[in-house]
């Protein structure tokens, strides 16, 4: 069976436009901790808030979350 997976460019981002994952998450809404583990691979996000962080960062969900299969 093909595994896949999900990288993601958030940190990138984040620190781009000199945010805190503290400061991120308060905008949309989630804990310090969910930022950290989307950052981290650890958990792939819901649909809508995959959609909140490239509505905040005016990229495409596609230039945030890149699916991989292996």
């Amino acid at each position: 069976m093909e595994e896949s997976s999900l990288k993601n460019k958030l940190e990138e981002l984040r620190k781009n436009y000199g945010i805190t994952q503290e400061e991120l998450a308060e905008k949309m809404e989630v804990s310090r901790q969910t930022i950290i583990s989307i950052e981290k691979e650890r958990y792939n996000p819901s649909l809508i808030l995959a959609f909140k962080l490239a509505a905040m960062f005016r990229v495409p969900v596609e230039e945030i979350f890149i699916y991989e299969e292996e």
